[in-house]
């Protein structure tokens, strides 16, 4: 799952970006640069969660118990 973290922070930053140049003549700076702010810290945010939670899973202790044979 960390994997995953990077194209997801890559995707919201490309989102970002394209909202901040799409929004250039309709709004304000200020709303434009909130509007920004909100995407990369969602970016950020998710990234970290991806990342936190990706790893998790091989921290685990589920250890492979060996198997005895019986015969």
């Amino acid at each position: 799952m960390e994997l995953a973290a990077i194209p997801f922070v890559i995707f919201l930053i490309a989102a970002a970006a394209i909202s901040f140049f799409v929004l250039k003549k309709a709004v304000k700076m200020a709303i434009r640069a909130v509007i920004v702010a909100l995407i990369l810290i969602i970016a950020v945010v998710g990234g970290a969660s991806l990342w936190w939670f990706g790893n998790a899973d091989k921290t685990s202790d589920n250890r492979a118990v060996p198997v005895k044979k019986t015969r």
